[in-house]
């Protein structure tokens, strides 16, 4: 070839290689960490400069694939990039990570998304800055952590706070190097646990139970729960394809602790209290605490999770916790008044399955299950097809061996579940698939909504979607359907609405005070999820457990925005900033029936994140408070003193408090007797010269008055009282329900209104 064919050559394999480098670049995202104090225009030229290095010098294409600079809120840049240029840019000095452009929808833990905060990391409200939460530690006593899950990442993350005192302590598949700027401490928890199981003889199982003797999670149930207060953001988190899209926790730049106390089997109260006592010691600021007692509950000072939250309260700690899935009235726990206790509700997004007909009518139910039928079967009711000594009846829940595998064979089976939690949902869709079983249809008795990942295509519908399914069964001569793999489905349903498994109050021991205190998304929850289980990464879940860290989240952003503020102040703005509306502006309803809900299903409501940073006034109680609480329940002088380590307390005075009395968000009155006077004290942490007049909504059949009725505040952090009277108007046979709101132009402080008459006054003697 002659030499000018050589450079011709030589020019045309550049202009080729440069063409295919532009087509091949894509917008990346680089993330340099937290903003310094340069200007603007410094960042600017940094970020050329930087450019330039991967360019080859060439400053024109540098400044030219430059779309973005960051400088605001945190340092980086947008520009086009090869992946090779991505790469080498990913190895800068300074830099934290380089990531594509990706089209996304924010669907993967969409109840941030439901909830109002905003979509990018920080998590930042409008008005206010939540940077800090990198300084909040939240400790979670749950079944351990999945470290390596990208939830817990620490890119980009600052230093551990100097103040932390907790440790990374090493056990089975868990070193101290699993632990990183994320994830700053884990311990585990066996004394409590071991003593109990091995007194059974059987050491075997109790060993095989505590699988991973350390921090490291086995079951799942910690790392999801941490991941929805605090993960990460993940780009591609799904369930088999379902709600795909990024993922992130409420505080994703707050630090975690984890304290695993949790087995397979259970958590015994020694390692509970064990657990409480170093999460103390390591300074957390939040604990989240998703587990609790049976129904009923003990007494608060002879309940490990009562006992450890009050000395958690005491040093500054509030304990964030879940109240239970029973599902029935009175049936909440965690009932202490230092804890804030969460229910559970819905969101906008459903998991569902259509089922159609023979007769061309389509159904919805719940699943998770992406099996997918080729066509239309037969379908029949469970009880047709018993065997064994098994009747219609017990085969109509198609227990194990219930069935007859030549009548299954090949059928779509509807089968019914009573709503016990001895009743696994999956383990039907396993019994009609090992008796050959194409499909099922499970009628929930319970109504409750859960979306299950069954072994087959399956789906779960409530019991007036199940009559008419029986309805086309009984009166067609050969039925069928086709049962369609599970979606993600958005607005399908007015919400939230609370969860039918939610447990409700009243309050089992202190009828004085109102649980739960508020109610958080709960039902179909996606998030991470440990490998450990069935090698998956993310798993959804229903329950309190999954509400309590949505609350937990919000927690750590008012402690992050707000790091003095008491845990009662915390829990205050929270409770009396919430909403009782839906997203359409409709009242919150109550599953299954579709009722108006009312405190004893939500507390004071559904968070609303454009207000809990902007309360205008909260209710602070102080240790003297919760000892004036403990003396109107009945504890005397000795006992208080040993509770509280205050050799000063006592319950002295001519005229004890009632337990109404506590200054809490919340006023509940259950045994009125004519007239009663409850104290509220508020403390304005808005505007100095805030006038607050008051609105109240009263309970039907009792007259509320409030004296004084304005509040004037002069200065921040001033504290005024104010007396709610009630009065029996006219008889009520139960529980009536109102609100007081204190209202300025900007701000609304409400709190619910709970009373019942007493029976006398009621008519009822």
């Amino acid at each position: 070839m002659a030499p000018s064919g050589v450079v011709f050559y030589l020019l045309l394999s550049i202009t080729l290689a440069r063409i295919r480098l532009c087509y091949s670049s894509q917008v990346h995202v680089v993330y340099m960490g937290s903003k310094g104090s340069q200007s603007s225009d410094d960042v600017l030229k940094q970020n050329h400069q930087i450019l330039t290095a991967v360019h080859g010098g060439r400053t024109e294409e540098a400044q030219a694939s430059h779309v973005y600079s960051y400088s605001n809120g945190f340092r980086g840049f947008a520009a086009k990039l090869s992946k090779e240029q991505a790469s080498q840019m990913a190895e800068m000095p300074g830099v934290v990570s380089v990531f594509p452009n990706l089209k996304r929808s924010l669907h993967t833990t969409h109840s941030w998304d439901f909830i109002g905060l905003g979509t990018n990391e920080e998590m930042e409200i409008p008005g206010f800055s939540t940077k800090n939460q990198e300084n909040v530690i939240i400790g979670f006593i749950d079944t351990g952590i999945w470290p390596e899950s990208p939830s817990f990442s620490d890119v980009g993350m600052p230093e551990v706070p100097s103040r932390w005192k907790g440790q990374c302590q090493a056990g089975e598949s868990f070193t101290e190097s699993s632990c990183n700027k994320k994830v700053i401490g884990a311990r585990y928890y066996l004394s409590g646990y071991e003593a109990e199981e091995r007194s059974h003889g059987d050491s075997m199982n109790a060993d095989k139970a505590a699988k991973f003797k350390s921090p490291r999670d086995s079951s799942g149930h910690g790392t999801h729960t941490a991941s929805i207060a605090a993960g990460r953001h993940v780009s591609d988190m799904n369930y088999n394809g379902l709600g795909a899209g990024g993922a992130r926790g409420g505080a994703p730049m707050s630090r975690i602790s984890v304290y695993k106390t949790c087995w397979d089997s259970g958590c015994y109260d020694a390692d509970l209290l064990a657990a409480f006592d170093d999460a103390i010691g390591d300074g957390v600021d939040i604990l989240s605490v998703s587990l609790g007692p049976n129904y009923p509950e003990a007494e608060y000072f002879n309940d490990a999770i009562s006992i450890g939250s009050f000395h958690a309260t005491s040093h500054g700690i509030l304990v964030v916790s879940s109240g239970g899935n029973v599902g029935s009235r009175g049936s909440a726990t965690n009932l202490a008044p230092w804890m804030l206790t969460v229910g559970a509700s819905s969101t906008d997004r459903e998991y569902t399955s259509s089922i159609v007909l023979g007769n061309g009518k389509e159904l919805m139910g719940e699943s998770l299950s992406s099996f997918k039928m080729n066509k239309s079967a037969r379908i029949i009711s469970a009880s047709e097809v018993s065997g064994g000594y098994f009747t219609p009846y017990q085969s109509s829940f198609c227990l194990d061996s219930s069935l007859n595998r030549t009548k299954a064979r090949g059928k779509i089976l509807i089968c019914r579940h009573s709503g016990s939690a001895a009743e696994p949902r999956l383990e039907k869709s396993l019994v009609v698939k090992k008796a050959g079983g194409l499909g099922m249809v499970m009628i929930d008795e319970a109504e409750n909504d859960v979306a299950i990942p069954f072994a087959i295509p399956a789906a779960t519908v409530r019991k007036e979607i199940g009559n008419k399914i029986f309805s086309y069964v009984n009166h067609t001569r050969k039925p069928s359907a086709l049962i369609l793999p599970a979606e993600a489905v958005l607005g399908s349903r007015p919400a939230p609405r609370v969860a039918a498994f939610s447990s409700k109050g009243p309050n089992s021991l202190t009828a004085e005070v109102l649980k739960p205190d508020i109610a958080a998304p709960g039902l179909n929850i996606l998030a991470a999820w440990s490998p450990a289980v069935n090698n998956m990464k993310s798993n959804v879940l229903s329950g309190t457990s999954m509400s309590c860290p949505h609350v937990t989240g919000l927690v750590a952003l008012i402690k992050a925005v707000y790091p003095t503020w008491t845990p009662s102040a915390v829990k205050s703005a929270i409770m009396t900033t919430a909403s009782v509306l839906d997203k359409n502006g409709g009242a919150i309803t109550a599953d299954p029936k579709g009722r108006p809900a009312d405190p004893f299903d939500f507390g004071s409501g559904f968070p609303d994140a454009s207000r809990l940073l902007d309360p205008g006034l909260v209710y602070d109680a102080q240790a003297s408070d919760y000892r004036a609480f403990l003396c109107s329940i009945g504890y005397d002088d000795n006992s208080l003193r040993l509770i509280t380590g205050d050799h000063h307390s006592a319950c002295g005075g001519p005229s004890p408090t009632t337990a109404s009395d506590l200054n809490y968000p919340s006023i509940t009155v259950p045994d009125l007797k004519g007239r009663v006077d409850i104290t509220r004290t508020v403390t304005n942490v808005g505007k100095p010269g805030a006038v607050y007049r008051a609105q109240v909504s009263a309970p039907t059949g009792i007259d509320v008055t409030v004296v004084p009725d304005l509040l004037a505040f002069t200065s921040y952090g001033q504290r005024l009282n104010f007396t709610v009277t009630f009065r029996v108007a006219y008889p009520s046979r139960d529980y009536v329900f109102g609100s007081l709101t204190w209202k300025t132009d900007e701000i609304r402080a409400s709190s619910p209104l709970v009373v019942r008459a007493a029976a006398s006054d009621a008519g009822l003697l």
